[in-house]
């Protein structure tokens, strides 16, 4: 289910046989759904996890995040670019320099304090920064990236 390994170098994405949680378009090397990487639940579960603890502006106190890696997404959708619009369920976007989530450990959240995300949680997805483990990161610009509610990625 999901991802087909094929060498340490190129996994094939196979199309999502649950209800799709997120969709990478643009330069996608890997489709699974026309040009498009489409992933469900499960398939975005088996990229390399990784986990958050931090202060946000959005969460009392530390609160711990877990989800993929954004350099694993991307990695899964063969996907290669320079800017990932991120795209929110509202309509909301924002653009994250690639070399923000090869650089820090981003994640897209599915997950806060053991429990899944949902929609009124700031769910199914959202994008998380290491902001305690990078002080650097704390300002307006970086909080403005961290899209909530995503449902897809445009790799520009």
């Amino acid at each position: 289910m999901g991802i087909t390994l094929l060498s340490p170098q190129a996994i094939a994405l196979e199309a999502p046989e649950g209800p799709v949680m997120l969709v990478v378009s643009g330069k996608v090397g890997q489709p699974n759904v026309g040009d498009e990487a489409h992933f469900d639940r499960a398939m975005l579960e088996v990229l390399v996890q990784h986990e958050t603890t931090t202060r946000t502006p959005w969460y009392d106190g530390m609160t711990r995040f877990s989800g993929p890696l954004g350099r694993a997404i991307l990695e899964a959708a063969g996907a290669e670019g320079e800017n990932m619009r991120v795209v929110a369920l509202n309509e909301y976007a924002a653009t994250i320099p690639v070399s923000d989530v090869e650089q820090y450990d981003v994640i897209l959240a599915m997950q806060a304090n053991g429990k899944v995300l949902r929609v009124r949680d700031q769910g199914p997805l959202f994008v998380i920064y290491p902001f305690d483990k990078h002080p650097e990161l704390l300002n307006e610009e970086i909080f403005s990236r961290s899209v909530w509610q995503v449902a897809r990625i445009v790799v520009e």
